[in-house]
């Protein structure tokens, strides 16, 4: 698997419960924040909810 490194580049104000809830289920608590996960499909289905929230970069 690769990795992956997620950054959060926008906001979660005035989005809908779901997608906030899976910016924390990624670990993303606050802008410019971020956190690495493997490239498993379980996290690219939660960063493709968040996509246009967040920013994927291959490590």
């Amino acid at each position: 698997m690769t990795k992956i490194r997620v950054t959060q580049i926008k906001s979660k104000i005035g989005r809908p419960e779901r997608q906030k809830k899976t910016l924390a289920a990624l670990g993303l608590k606050k802008m410019h924040q971020s956190v690495e996960h493997e490239g498993t499909p379980q996290i690219l289905g939660m960063v493709n909810v968040v996509k246009h929230l967040v920013k994927v970069e291959e490590i």
